[in-house]
């Protein structure tokens, strides 16, 4: 494949694809119903965030949003944080993914232990019924946590349903994680409810969870009761447990029709968790009405979700996308669920789920394209994807040649609609829109009601330059607040501490001079690994628990065109030797404490790892070494404790650029 330099266009919509889009009806509902009349979409979203109340306003209007109580005012104040949106409007998420009644399947899932199969919108909403009947019955209120270690299944979007249906908060973790980052969670927000499953399947191999539900019962003393899910095992022993309600006794419950609590527009509907470089992994919480809004511009508008659509995403219920997913409900669309391994028994078991699924929205990673890039995969040839529509990805960067190979190897005229954003506000910040182009590595706008720029270090906004990605313009799916925050301090240290009143996501990235835009990976050391990200602190925690080592340093290479490389650094304690059991030993530890994801690709043996002069590691700036950043322009030396430690690095630095890193 010959190489494609960034910004060559590979594909444009056509007069009579634009004209069958949301977005083109929505823009002529503003011409009918505003007197706005847009034909670009620069044009409209300028108009956007520059007048956010309306914008807002005819969103609201134009997708019908059913409201117990109307809202007094759209945005009382611009000021970030603290910005309240729709205030005095009562409403409910989950009456909006449910307000449907169609003969479509409102799901389709596969996993290693299911074949392929459809939930339809009748049982879909049936069971959700009966499920907050139950919930309700165990004295479940609005307000209440309810936490799921579930993996994803219908059977988790029932749940999840049900308990948003109550006004009851949702948190949920994939069966994946290791048990002290299932509990780091789950502690900080008390459920009182906890879905479980037995075990799972990842890979072909059977993973029997039962003795890590009876911890997390141990470690969550607010657990009243444990609603347990057959899922490995048709009949798992639960006598181990206590307090448990097995799934379908959970469904026996009668229920004539389901409610829908009536919650305030700020209502918590969920606590999503992204983490820092340091402490707890951080509880995000975001409301009714904020996902509602923005996700209805992201499915809808951005990305033409429609009822004639089947949206999938691979994504594990640990991801935001999984709940980005969810909202596909919202316009109508079938969602399509796929529980496993990505790459088992090889890459082409999601291509050949887009065609058995006659799935129209194809969700994926960057890294997931790469790879099967280079093993040399043709999905458009071995698959029928004749259905397939758009392809669109998000997690990191995907170079020019990954671009390339789509549009070569599974489909000519696909729209790839990437985007980024991120858990923070569990939605999009910059992406596509079905009336632009696609680029080589671009993508192609900010997104709507978005004011997303790029700032200097000095706060100036710049073009056609690498800098910090930052919103000047408060969105509706902005965090509420931290969980256990009571001031905001953590809230506003992760995102305003660097551009007061201005939310500072964390990426780098370069906008064009015609509005597109390339994410340049992370601009500070959380692990974004395959998508998920956590804090460097996790890994720390677990490492350092190790009597074998003394101190770590673990930093993420994904950046541009560079395939996912984690390398994990330590610093062992007197007399201990780095040996190929001890590595394996630490990649164990990692597995079971963290998950399979975040083990590391090599482990190598340092001396010291570089610190600040009041002991914080130096994970940003070697970083930057490694990838390839002057060191004058990564690291101020006097401000280190231990600036000789820096020289292993320089040298690793160097041997990494010449590919010689692990071999």
């Amino acid at each position: 494949m010959s190489p494609v330099a960034e910004g060559t266009l590979l594909w444009e919509p056509t007069e009579e694809f634009k004209n069958k889009t949301t977005l083109v009806r929505y823009m002529n509902w503003l011409k009918q119903n505003r007197g706005l009349a847009f034909s670009t979409y620069p044009e409209l979203w300028q108009w956007s965030v520059d007048h956010l109340e309306e914008f807002w306003a005819s969103v609201w209007d134009f997708f019908e949003v059913k409201a117990s109580q109307p809202y007094t005012s759209v945005l009382s104040d611009h000021k970030m944080p603290g910005a309240r949106w729709f205030e005095g409007s009562q409403l409910n998420y989950a009456e909006h993914l449910l307000r449907y009644k169609s003969e479509r399947p409102a799901i389709v899932h596969q996993s290693e232990l299911r074949q392929l199969g459809e939930v339809s919108w009748q049982e879909l909403e049936q069971k959700t019924a009966a499920l907050a009947a139950t919930l309700r019955q165990l004295g479940v209120k609005p307000g209440d946590r309810v936490a799921a270690y579930m993996p994803n299944i219908p059977e988790t979007v029932i749940a999840f349903l049900a308990t948003a249906s109550i006004g009851a908060i949702w948190s949920s973790v994939a069966p994946e994680f290791g048990t002290p980052s299932v509990i780091s969670r789950f502690n900080q927000i008390e459920p009182t409810v906890l879905f479980a499953v037995d075990g799972y399947k990842y890979g072909g191999k059977a993973f029997d969870k039962m003795s890590v539900v009876k911890e997390l019962q141990e470690a969550l003393p607010t657990v009243q009761r444990t609603i347990v899910l057959p899922y490995l095992n048709e009949q798992p022993d639960a006598s181990a447990l206590r307090d448990v309600v097995m799934w379908q006794d959970a469904l026996s419950t009668s229920a004539e029709e389901l409610t829908f609590e009536q919650v305030d527009f700020d209502h918590p509907l969920w606590v999503l968790y992204s983490s820092g470089t340091t402490g707890l992994p951080k509880p995000i919480v975001q409301g009714h009405g904020g996902i509602l809004m923005k996700h209805l511009v992201a499915l809808p508008l951005q990305n033409d979700v429609k009822p004639t659509d089947r949206l999938f995403w691979f994504t594990t219920t640990g991801w935001m996308m999984w709940n980005f997913t969810l909202s596909g409900l919202l316009s109508g669309a079938t969602i399509v669920l796929y529980d496993g391994n990505p790459a088992y028994p090889d890459l082409n078991v999601l291509w050949k789920l887009a065609q058995d699924s006659q799935m129209t929205a194809f969700g994926t990673s960057a890294s997931f394209l790469t790879n099967c890039m280079k093993a040399g995969l043709e999905p458009g040839k071995q698959f029928d994807l004749s259905k397939l529509a758009m392809l669109a990805y998000t997690g990191s960067p995907l170079s020019p040649e990954g671009f390339e190979w789509v549009y070569q190897h599974v489909k000519s005229d696909l729209w790839l609609a990437p985007g980024s954003g991120g858990t923070d506000i569990c939605s999009v910040i910059v992406g596509s829109s079905p009336l632009l182009p696609v680029r080589a590595g671009e993508m192609s706008c900010a997104c709507l009601g978005v004011k997303a720029q790029s700032f200097s270090d000095d706060g100036q906004p710049v073009v056609d330059e690498v800098g910090e990605l930052v919103m000047t313009e408060p969105v509706p799916s902005m965090p509420l607040y931290f969980w256990n925050d009571p001031d905001g301090e953590r809230y506003k240290s992760s995102y305003f501490e660097d551009f007061p009143g201005v939310w500072r996501h964390g990426d780098l990235i370069k906008f064009t001079e015609r509005g597109s835009c390339v994410i340049y990976g992370r601009s500070d050391a959380t692990i974004n690994r395959f998508g998920v990200r956590i804090g460097s602190s996790e890994i720390y925690n677990a490492i350092e628990s190790l009597p074998e080592v003394a101190d770590s340093l673990v930093v993420d290479l994904s950046y541009l065109d560079r395939p996912s490389y984690m390398p994990l650094f330590v610093v062992l304690k007197p007399g201990q030797q780095l040996t190929d059991e001890l590595k394996q030993k630490i990649n164990w530890h990692i597995r079971d404490e963290i998950s399979p994801r975040h083990v590391p690709n090599d482990i190598f043996a340092v001396s010291e790892v570089p610190r600040t002069l009041n002991g914080k590691k130096m994970e940003v700036p070697v970083r930057k070494i490694l990838l390839g950043v002057p060191t004058q322009k990564a690291v101020n030396v006097d401000s280190m404790a231990n600036p000789t430690s820096m020289e292993y690095f320089l040298e690793f630095a160097q041997t990494l650029n010449h590919g010689e890193a692990g071999n």
